[in-house]
């Protein structure tokens, strides 16, 4: 992160394993409901351009019961911070040094300017003003502050193809109000003032929904350059959900078969780093794939991956090109093997 300079954004958030056949593990809890599993709360330091640098911080967690499904929704949301599971947002953001996190909670703005830390959220709760109007009907209200043209990405789920399109971009500062459920908690501030950003894609005629995002930050906001530039930092908040991709299907996570939830969680660890790493040379190859291999491999990593993938005892002499090498990781298979009891 030194050696890169620049902002860093520390992009966090839950997934959960399924581990339900495996009844006799050590440590065993459950992840929702009847399911058997764990909860891994991770965060990642990712460029403002998309290169993940690595695993800033890692936490597990699961229920000792099954839920208790008795229990109203605002029994949950009023209980102290310290006793939700939401609570690892606030753990993590301590973790690291600069945060730009997401997660819609009150008690998160309050740490985080506490802290003197930045955060950045897509807004999920449509909160009160503190002239008691809705923040989100505010900022549809406001005029459009500036337009961009950009390129939004295929959605292959939904069968949307990839297309050129122009945003548009309201922005204001506003004063929030606490929740009245947290009223009782002293050391939370009544109201809190932030910036609020509302990108929304301009209609194209066709049967295609405009992409809209509502987001909230304590960054500088004067622009619609400054606007659009929070817009970009949160489309780094994906890579959150293709590292979660990678981890369960390229390193197969959800397969290991350990006798106890602590062995589990500590490889866990081991292939998020290793997830990270497959996500960068994917990525150096998209943006540049005619870099030599050596970039990213030492001589004898891209030698074993590639006798490894082509099946064969030998080696050439001479490096392959990038984009045929960063295959090679992928090919050779990076998913768990067993792992001798003392590991």
């Amino acid at each position: 992160m030194a050696r890169h300079g620049g902002t860093i954004l520390a992009v966090q958030d839950t997934t959960s394993l399924n581990y339900n056949t495996q009844t006799k593990m050590e440590g065993i809890g459950y992840i929702c409901e009847q399911t058997l599993g764990v909860n891994i709360h991770s965060c990642l330091a990712v460029t403002a351009d998309g290169l993940v640098l690595g695993v800033l911080a890692q936490s597990s967690y699961n229920r000792e019961q099954p839920s208790d499904k008795t229990r109203t929704h605002e029994s949950k949301r009023v209980r102290p911070l310290k006793e939700k599971e939401s609570y690892r947002w606030v753990q993590t953001l301590g973790k690291t040094a600069e945060a730009v996190p997401e997660g819609d909670m009150y008690e998160l703005f309050n740490e985080a300017d506490g802290k003197g830390q930045a955060f950045l959220i897509r807004i999920v709760q449509n909160r009160k003003t503190a002239g008691n109007r809705k923040i989100l009907d505010e900022i549809r209200a406001k005029s459009c502050k500036g337009k961009v043209k950009t390129i939004i990405p295929c959605n292959s789920r939904g069968g949307v193809k990839e297309r050129e399109t122009t945003l548009q971009i309201r922005y204001d500062r506003f004063e929030i109000k606490r929740p009245n459920i947290l009223n009782k908690i002293k050391h939370l501030k009544g109201t809190r003032e932030v910036n609020v950003i509302f990108v929304r894609e301009e209609p194209h005629g066709q049967e295609i929904e405009p992409v809209e995002w509502f987001l909230m930050t304590n960054e500088k906001v004067s622009s619609a350059e400054d606007a659009y530039e929070k817009a970009v930092w949160y489309m780094q908040r994906w890579k959150i959900e293709q590292f979660h991709y990678v981890l369960k299907s390229g390193c197969a996570v959800e397969k290991l078969q350990e006798w106890s939830m602590d062995k589990t969680t500590m490889l866990v660890l081991m292939y998020s780093i290793i997830a990270t790493f497959i996500m960068n040379i994917t990525y150096i190859a998209r943006v540049n794939p005619y870099l030599p291999c050596t970039v990213c491999f030492e001589e004898d990593e891209w030698k074993v991956l590639y006798r490894t993938a082509n099946k064969t005892k030998t080696s050439p002499e001479e490096p392959s090109g990038g984009g045929n090498v960063f295959k090679l990781a992928g090919r050779a298979g990076t998913g768990p093997r067993r792992w001798p009891s003392g590991c």
